[in-house]
């Protein structure tokens, strides 16, 4: 694959209600769909079946209800961050820093890796006139650290879709025997530093070209989304994508992601909604999955429709995931006395049912692995979040071997 979409569903998702569904009501109050897709094995929760969002525009358009295209997702009921430990980690701090970086007090962000492992392709493209952009972060910033020899390969953190402040750098605006002398004094202090420093300055000065070049990038008429062009990109318009995905913050940012893709970033990350739902979860987890619901559809919708400047459409060459920092639990009810659910140790809080869609996977429609409807207890295989996170790199021909060296990838979503 050559994309990846990375979503997280904030604060803690409480995976079977969608992913996982045909499981008992303590685990999914709302119980499965009654009708899905023809193929798809995982258990489709009641709550991706709403279609309120859906309208006229929608329907006219072509996008389909979330059952309709369940067996072209693929989902691992049972990644856990640490399989091997007594209990889940149910804490909102350390659950995010796991997610981020794998690690509890993990200090490089899983795009930074991206960035750092696909690093010699990305030289050469630069070396050849060609400017790629690099993984980017619209989402928490967290999923971008690095230090030391990362640092300079850190994911740009992009907030909303006005790109004017990267029309023009200050050395844009400089006469040519000024930039000489700002390169030349570059060269002058690289020459200076210890040989041992020479790959970082270097990545810095790089990094600083393709800044330059990424202000024309951000000046580019794709990018415009809010002015909503009826001209077409990849075959869609921004007219188009803004209908599909709507305009809340959860749909521009996936309206930009795909437009991101246009300029050859490998990976997007964002954050929807925020399910931190203690309470009131009853009467507010329906409504919040309309976004969800959309977001899939829409997704399914623009990557098949999207032409590849390789071939085929984006479909063919991208892979869209959810996650989030933990799962949710009641503790042996539909839902806890304030009508919420909580977060602790247990399996229910442990076991992230994590859906994988594009062209890429093959094994649509699939569950790898599955759990006892009453206990939630594995029946199937567990995999590690770090080893998902490998097989995302690997996929997307990233040099991964300095991460993660208890963690193997498998191949299970893409045979």
């Amino acid at each position: 694959m050559e994309h990846l979409l990375y979503i997280r569903l904030a604060d803690g998702f409480r995976f079977p209600v969608a992913f996982n569904g045909e499981m008992g009501a303590e685990f999914n109050p709302w119980g499965a769909a009654r009708s899905v897709a023809s193929g798809t094995e995982w258990g489709v929760g009641a709550l991706l079946e709403r279609d309120e969002w859906r309208t006229e525009i929608e329907a006219e358009l072509g996008m389909k209800r979330v059952p309709e295209i369940t067996n072209e997702i693929a989902v691992i009921p049972c990644v856990d961050h640490e399989p091997l430990a007594g209990s889940a980690d149910g804490n909102h701090q350390t659950g995010l820093e796991r997610y981020l970086t794998g690690y509890v007090g993990g200090n490089l962000g899983l795009f930074t890796m991206i960035n750092y492992g696909l690093r010699e392709r990305m030289q050469a493209e630069l070396d050849e006139g060609v400017v790629n952009l690099p993984a980017i972060v619209m989402g928490n910033p967290g999923m971008g650290l690095g230090f030391g020899a990362y640092g300079a390969h850190r994911p740009a953190v992009l907030r909303g879709d006005d790109f004017d402040r990267f029309s023009s750098g200050a050395t844009s605006e400089l006469p040519d025997w000024a930039r000489g002398m700002a390169e030349a004094h570059d060269l002058r202090n690289k020459e200076r530093q210890n040989p041992s420093h020479a790959a970082t300055i270097d990545a810095y000065i790089q990094s600083r070209e393709a800044t330059r070049a990424y202000a024309e990038i951000f000046a580019s008429d794709v990018l415009k989304i809010g002015e909503r062009s009826n001209e077409p990109y990849d075959g869609v318009s921004n007219a188009d994508l803004a209908a599909v995905f709507g305009t809340s913050d959860t749909g521009r940012n996936a309206h930009m992601a795909l437009r991101l893709f246009h300029f050859g970033a490998p990976a997007v990350y964002f954050d929807q909604g925020g399910y931190d739902f203690h309470s009131d979860e009853e009467e507010n987890l329906p409504g919040r999955m309309d976004e969800v619901c959309r977001l899939i559809s829409g997704l399914e919708w623009a990557l098949k429709r999207m032409t590849h400047p390789n071939g085929g459409t984006y479909w063919d060459h991208t892979v869209v995931v959810f996650g989030s920092e933990f799962s949710r639990s009641t503790r042996g009810g539909r839902f806890n006395s304030a009508r919420g659910s909580d977060h602790g140790g247990d399996l229910a809080t442990r076991w992230m049912s994590m859906p994988f869609m594009g062209g890429p996977i093959a094994a649509k429609g699939r569950s790898i692995g599955a759990t006892d409807p009453s206990t939630l207890e594995a029946l199937g295989s567990v995999f590690s979040y770090r080893s998902m996170w490998k097989t995302m790199l690997d996929v997307l021909g990233c040099d991964h071997s300095e991460f993660f060296p208890a963690d193997e990838p498998f191949e299970d979503l893409f045979v």
